[in-house]
């Protein structure tokens, strides 16, 4: 498989006055295209921070990172909204969702940014509303919407933009068990699609649906094994 994400050496250090926390602490770590991988570990272990990292919400405080064998330095230097934008779609615990926005205009909103034409933004976002399986409800608003509708939508919209890589933010965390499921069912249907799939959770059945799991503890790698 090609290598996706190369991290070297990876540090992130919150510095307050005369003290410093590492919530990384030196990741070593490659992503494959097409992996299904599922980060673990308990609260503060530095698996939300790694996957901005990943995500190109933050940057490293030390280390190298490569992007399709494109460095950080280099993706900054290319307006690293417009990558991020293009090649990650992003799922989060609590939806994220635009409260005022229909299903339609949230899942469209990434194309937006690309300054796509309008008939060709809700095209799209059509498609993925139906890919999702909501398309009786693309002109509802969020709160109208179950738990599992919103995580859809979310879901929906971050794959409108046909990004190579998905980044998931304990996406079942706020569900009940068998909406949870049929959110899995969904990210599994996608990895199997070939996109490379990246779920933070803390749950072990959630983990054990991955094909390689990450144990992050005090900012380290304590595990990295297929399962």
């Amino acid at each position: 498989m090609d290598e996706l994400i190369q991290l070297k050496e990876i540090k992130k250090i919150y510095r307050r006055k005369h003290h410093e926390t590492f919530a990384l602490d030196g990741i070593n770590l490659n992503i494959h295209r097409g992996e299904l991988i599922a980060i673990m570990g308990p609260s503060g272990s530095g698996k939300s921070t790694l996957l901005n990292i990943l995500g190109l919400i933050d940057s490293p405080t030390e280390g190298d990172f490569f992007l399709k064998g494109v460095s950080l330095q280099e993706i900054k230097n290319h307006k690293m909204h417009k990558t991020r934008n293009q090649t990650i779609g992003f799922v989060f615990q609590f939806f994220a969702l635009l409260k005022d926005y229909s299903v339609l205009d949230n899942v469209a909103l990434p194309l937006t940014y690309r300054k796509s034409k309008h008939k060709d933004r809700v095209t799209k976002a059509q498609l993925y509303i139906e890919k999702v399986g909501l398309k009786e409800h693309m002109h509802k608003k969020p709160d109208e919407l179950s738990g599992g509708q919103q995580q859809r939508t979310a879901i929906a919209r971050a794959l409108v933009g046909e990004p190579e890589l998905i980044l998931a933010d304990e996406p079942t965390g706020n569900l009940d068990r068998k909406t949870g499921e049929e959110i899995m069912n969904l990210l599994q249907q996608l990895h199997q699609e070939g996109k490379t799939v990246i779920i933070v959770t803390h749950d072990l059945e959630v983990a054990k649906r991955c094909n390689r799991i990450i144990e992050i503890v005090d900012g380290k790698i304590n595990k990295d094994q297929l399962s």
